[in-house]
């Protein structure tokens, strides 16, 4: 009942006091069940070894026929990949059996011994003997002992090895051919595997050639007699990457068609190119829909949305979820149609967590050539020249009141630095121009003309802006972005990804974020339709790039 009423006055709170983003409870553990204990639903694996069975994941060898193994198999998490998480499951294995859970794993390229993982494992076999030991599949074979702290070296080999526990007790406290509760923390390169409670292993990973930051999570069947694997209570919780601040890309199902609306080409590549060129930031990329990982944003520093808008915005069934983690400090950059909202209740979403959106029947839509101002001296500007592109461009966003009157008479926003713990916002333009007459004269539709737009020709339009909330955290909204080619621009490209950066917390460089120009075979990568340029409108995209980087 106190907690129900505790509840029940936070919400009257938020609604009377403005509060929009209300942070978990303090009894959320942050833990998340990834296997529903019914179906194998977001796992994969040979169908003759895996099933549900008793409300456990099960995996059962045999000495001939359809599961009988050559090679090590494995049941592999398909909903995402892990990089610092804690992962905590039950497991029991027969006395005969050899098992464990791969994670930050990858899989043997070797298509025709399908299921095949490589990578860490927390061991685990029926007879005890290697229980809890971190194992190298393919990756350098036993990396810690039982009752160890082991520090790896260059070629994967200890440089400091301490033992903190003898291994023969250790091992008195595995249950045998029963239910033992297995934990794995890895945060940063260092791992830790316990059993029942008790620390078993401990590894920090310095070989900087070959360690892994991230990867899959896989259950392991071993080749060899017949054996039986249960696996229940699987659960997982992100942790924060003290050393990096991790950027989100959630990019929606394909859309418009080839080139156009590229949700995942653009995104891998800003991905690759953040991985690359920015130290201190580690990108991973979601694509087709809104990640089926109930955990993919939960130690975000940073989300960036592009999908199509309107009632298919793939925001709109997980406002909740992303309020959540804006409330703990986490960023939000939205991209083009993903700014649209199709009413108030889910447009007041993106005004409260990055100062304007689309609205319906109120912002246009127009294809035209923009010839883009700098405004104010923003770190989202560093390294940026006024630019002109042709793009298809939204303007008469709907703001936050407090960006009407940013524009001093000499064009030049006012800008200040927030002071840590202000309770404040700051709702920043930094891209303008003035769209031209005819973009105004539509008739009323939902993404054209309206009576406001009709009468206020010559207007100066933001079309790019960012702003800080009074959490501390941080938004940006771009209104291009239709045309995948216009990545060869490099003001362009140098904009949206010093706007991420920016809104994951990351100092701009002061020449902005520098990233070579895409080749068109790079350009051409990762779309989602059929390629149906002709020949001469790559040549003429090829010369605009080409220009665009004299």
């Amino acid at each position: 009942m106190k907690r129900l009423l505790f509840l029940f006055l936070t919400a009257v709170a938020a609604t009377v006091f403005g509060m929009t983003f209300v942070p978990a409870a303090a009894s959320d553990d942050g833990f998340v069940d990834i296997f529903d204990g019914k179906t194998l639903d977001g796992w994969d694996g040979n169908k003759a070894i895996w099933s549900v069975e008793d409300g456990c994941i099960t995996g059962t060898t045999g000495d001939s026929g359809d599961n009988h193994l050559t090679y090590n198999q494995f049941l592999i998490w398909r909903a995402g990949t892990v990089d610092d998480f804690v992962l905590e499951f039950d497991i029991k294995l027969s006395k005969e059996g050899n098992s464990g859970m791969q994670y930050r794993s990858w899989e043997d390229p070797d298509t025709s011994k399908p299921f095949r993982v490589y990578g860490y494992q927390a061991d685990f076999d029926g007879a005890a003997t290697y229980s809890g030991i971190v194992y190298g599949e393919n990756f350098g074979g036993i990396l810690a002992e039982r009752g160890t702290e082991v520090v790896l070296g260059a070629g994967r080999k200890p440089v400091g090895v301490k033992r903190f526990a003898q291994d023969e007790t250790l091992k008195k406290t595995v249950k045998i051919e029963d239910w033992n509760h297995y934990q794995v923390t890895a945060q940063g390169y260092h791992i830790e595997q316990k059993i029942n409670g008790i620390l078993f292993s401990d590894l920090t990973d310095n070989d900087k050639e070959t360690r892994r930051r991230d990867g899959i999570l896989a259950i392991q069947v071993h080749a060899g007699p017949p054996m039986k694997v249960q696996v229940k209570n699987i659960k997982l919780k992100r942790l924060p990457m003290k050393d990096k601040k991790k950027i989100v890309f959630i990019g929606g199902p394909r859309s418009h068609g080839y080139g156009l609306h590229t949700h995942t080409a653009s995104f891998k590549l800003m991905a690759d190119w953040l991985n690359e060129y920015v130290p201190g930031t580690y990108s991973v990329v979601y694509t087709g829909g809104w990640p089926k990982d109930p955990t993919a944003i939960d130690n975000a520093d940073c989300i960036v949305v592009f999908s199509d808008g309107g009632g298919g915005n793939i925001m709109i069934p997980h406002i909740e979820a992303l309020k959540k983690r804006l409330a703990q400090g986490a960023g939000l950059a939205v991209i083009h149609y993903a700014l649209e909202m199709p009413d108030q209740k889910t447009g007041q979403f993106l005004l409260d967590a990055i100062g304007g959106f689309f609205e319906q029947n109120f912002t246009v839509t127009k294809w035209f050539d923009a010839k883009c101002s700098l405004v104010g001296h923003h770190p989202i500007l560093n390294g940026i020249k006024p630019f002109e592109i042709e793009d298809e461009w939204y303007f008469n966003i709907r703001f936050r009141p407090e960006m009407k009157g940013k524009m001093s008479p000499d064009g030049i926003a006012e800008h200040v630095i927030i002071p840590p713990g202000a309770k404040t916002s700051r709702l920043t333009p930094l891209v303008s121009c003035v769209p031209p007459d005819d973009t105004r004269q539509g008739a009323d539709e939902t993404h054209g003309g309206n009576p406001t737009v009709r009468k206020e020709l010559g207007k100066t339009e933001y079309l790019a802006w960012c702003d800080t909330r009074p959490d501390g955290g941080r938004g940006f909204g771009f209104t291009g972005g239709h045309s995948h080619w216009l990545w060869g621009n490099p003001d362009y490209r140098k904009l949206l990804l010093n706007g991420i950066v920016w809104t994951a917390g990351v100092d701009v460089p002061n020449d902005g974020v520098d990233v070579p120009t895409p080749s068109w075979e790079t350009l051409e990568k990762n779309q989602e339709f059929e390629p149906n340029l002709s020949p001469e409108q790559i040549q003429q995209w090829q010369e605009r790039i080409s220009n665009w980087n004299k």
